[in-house]
């Protein structure tokens, strides 16, 4: 098989059914890092935040698709405010290894 048949056959594989699959691992790797107590709250809240951008996102696509006929990327107001869940939940999950990283105040001694 050919570079550009591969291509066009991968081009023509539905991702719907993959990115729901994709959830099964993400959902697993929460539990496990919720259950394990190593997370840092703050991290593992940015992680679980993740899937409130996914919904958002999917939300947001299928607005643009309905209301402007357009795919998300073209709607900059939508795609804007879903990525902005997705920063939020980046910084939180930064925010909350950077807690790791500082030495303990004095009072916490």
């Amino acid at each position: 098989m050919s570079v550009s048949a591969l291509l066009q056959s991968l081009a023509a594989v539905d991702p719907a059914p993959l990115f729901a699959l994709s959830l099964l691992p993400y959902l697993a790797f929460l539990w496990f890092a919720r259950r394990s107590g190593r997370m840092p709250p703050l991290a593992l809240l940015g992680f679980a935040l993740t899937l409130l951008f996914v919904a958002v996102t999917i939300g947001a696509a299928l607005l643009a698709e309905g209301h402007y006929g357009r795919q998300l990327a073209d709607v900059d107001a939508l795609h804007g405010g879903a990525e902005a869940f997705l920063t939020l939940s980046n910084l939180l999950v930064l925010l909350g290894f950077s807690q790791l990283a500082l030495p303990p105040s004095k009072g916490a001694e």
